[in-house]
């Protein structure tokens, strides 16, 4: 049993020991690029206090809660997919399948092309949103219990309606759409630490009630015969879950825009590594979330000479690929519990 479990632990203590060196190295070489470079000794003077009042400047006011934020909206992201993913029992599961992130954004779209007076209130107006969103899924599921299968499907459907408002939303006030087309296609550009005071408290809390999900959710990816058989109240866990995927997500969305496929990513990357064991899968997701935000929005806005690109493309690019490959190397199939897994491609050897 020892020698079984040996390797396993020291691909979780290696993977931990990988993913915090690089969210270091990640957070000080986004303080240092830019369209104005800084030199890492530079960066290390500003923030002991010594730096000059150009270097305090980028460092402290531009760059700083720029990457804290892609911190915050990445761990919360990832968490989202993650818990996502376990409850329903399936690794394509993500906030940006299923709708909760679509409901998040067509609120805050409206408050803030329809009812500009109300653009302060954005972040609880996203998180209302998703949270709406996700208890209409749950509601639209529900026949004698929740189903993943159903939660999805019905998700799904519920994801194109909220798309097609969205739409129509941005065809009616087509004179202020310009405001919100970066926040579309998910952007950080612009935030500071009145974005960072507004949605830290709301993910610290989410990030809190994620440790509580932890054992409900290795529990729940065993299936819901076996979870019974275990005394856990289904149907109440799940929910919990599911609306604390929303809330963490809506509050993602509600300072960055629509950022996708994070939730969908990090989340199978880990699990590919570790396993499903959410005591290490959360913590691991949380921080690979954090590095491939703040990464992909430091490229953004660096990489391409004076363009800064939205962060959401660059991930998407990154994702989608990611998405596809996933299924080409993989079957999608369903085991005794109904859980959807990805199973490799046996190859077929000539005799």
């Amino acid at each position: 049993m020892s020698s079984r479990r040996d390797p396993r632990a020291r691909r979780r203590l290696l993977s931990f020991i990988i993913v915090l060196v690089l969210l270091v190295a990640v957070f000080f070489y986004s303080l240092t690029t830019g369209s104005v470079k800084l030199s890492y000794i530079e960066v290390w003077q500003s923030l002991t206090g010594n730096g000059s009042a150009l270097s305090d400047q980028l460092v402290f006011n531009l760059r700083l809660p720029r990457i804290l934020i892609a911190f915050l909206v990445g761990a919360a992201l990832a968490i989202a997919g993650c818990l996502l993913q376990g409850v329903m029992r399936n690794p394509l599961a993500d906030p940006g399948v299923i709708g909760v992130s679509a409901g998040g954004g067509l609120v805050a779209i409206i408050m803030t092309i329809v009812f500009p007076a109300l653009s302060g209130f954005v972040p609880l107006g996203a998180f209302i949103g998703a949270f709406g969103t996700a208890l209409l899924i749950y509601l639209v599921a529900w026949d004698k219990g929740v189903s993943p299968l159903r939660v999805i499907l019905s998700g799904v459907a519920i994801n194109a309606f909220i798309s097609a408002m969205t739409s129509g939303v941005m065809v009616l006030y087509s004179n202020r759409v310009q405001s919100v087309i970066s926040w579309m296609t998910g952007t950080l550009s612009g935030k500071s630490w009145y974005h960072l005071e507004l949605i830290w408290p709301y993910m610290l809390v989410g990030f809190v009630l994620s440790v509580f999900a932890v054992r409900s959710s290795n529990v729940l990816m065993l299936g819901d015969d076996a979870a019974k058989l275990l005394g856990y109240g289904v149907e109440k866990h799940r929910f919990f879950i599911i609306m604390l995927a929303a809330f963490l997500s809506g509050v993602a969305v509600s300072v960055a825009g629509l950022i996708g496929f994070v939730g969908l990513v990090v989340p199978h990357i880990f699990r590919l590594i570790i396993g499903n064991d959410y005591r290490y899968l959360l913590p691991l997701s949380a921080i690979g979330g954090a590095l491939l935000v703040a990464f992909a929005d430091t490229a953004a806005r660096s990489w391409f000479g004076s363009i800064e690109l939205p962060v959401g493309i660059l991930l998407a690019m990154i994702g989608a690929p990611f998405f596809l490959i996933l299924l080409q190397r993989g079957r999608v199939a369903s085991n005794r519990n109904g859980s959807v897994i990805i199973r490799k491609k046996k190859r077929v050897c000539d005799s």
